[in-house]
């Protein structure tokens, strides 16, 4: 069974940007997403993501926080762009860079379209309580905030969201 233990950060800075290794553009959509969830109809989010040449197929199960249940195949990249452009409720676009620090890889995804300005870092770790790098550039952590996952960007995008949810500071009112 596949475990993802992640945490996600807002950023505080850009000292991050100096340590790119590398960076890639990203497409993605879900054929199963926040709609479905919210109304009780899924227990997981499915999503087709698209990254250079490369396409997977990905199952999440759809409970907050940093540990849960991730499974991910690649699939033919021809089969992605036919899922994102007839199947999918929109799609999220950003480019992910890749920072390594002190042995730690941090992803971080800067947002574009009308997430343009949202900028989150994520680390995957073995468990819960692994420590990692704590650099000034990382800031509040928002794992247990729902707004923050790529399948709630397409319905609520970060163009719409208040300037305290911007900040980290409050959830959306029902």
């Amino acid at each position: 069974m596949g475990i993802e233990i992640e945490r996600k950060f807002l950023l505080a800075g850009d000292g991050w940007r100096g340590l790119v290794a590398r960076s890639e553009p990203m497409a993605q959509g879900y054929l199963v997403g926040a709609a479905a969830i919210a109304a009780g109809h899924a227990k997981s989010s499915v999503r087709v993501r698209i990254a250079g040449d490369h396409a997977w197929l990905n199952i999440k199960s759809a409970t907050l926080g940093v540990e849960r249940h991730e499974f991910e195949y690649p699939i033919p990249t021809d089969d992605a762009r036919h899922l994102l452009g007839e199947l999918a409720d929109g799609r999220v676009e950003k480019v992910r860079h890749h920072v390594m620090l002190d042995g730690a890889h941090f992803e971080i995804d800067e947002f574009a379209g009308e997430n343009a300005g949202l900028i989150v870092a994520e680390i995957e770790l073995p468990s819960v309580e692994a420590p990692f790098p704590r650099p000034d550039w990382l800031g509040v952590e928002v794992s247990d905030r729902s707004r923050y996952y790529n399948v709630n960007l397409i319905e609520r995008p970060y163009a719409r969201w208040s300037i305290a949810e911007r900040e980290g500071k409050e959830e959306p009112a029902c």
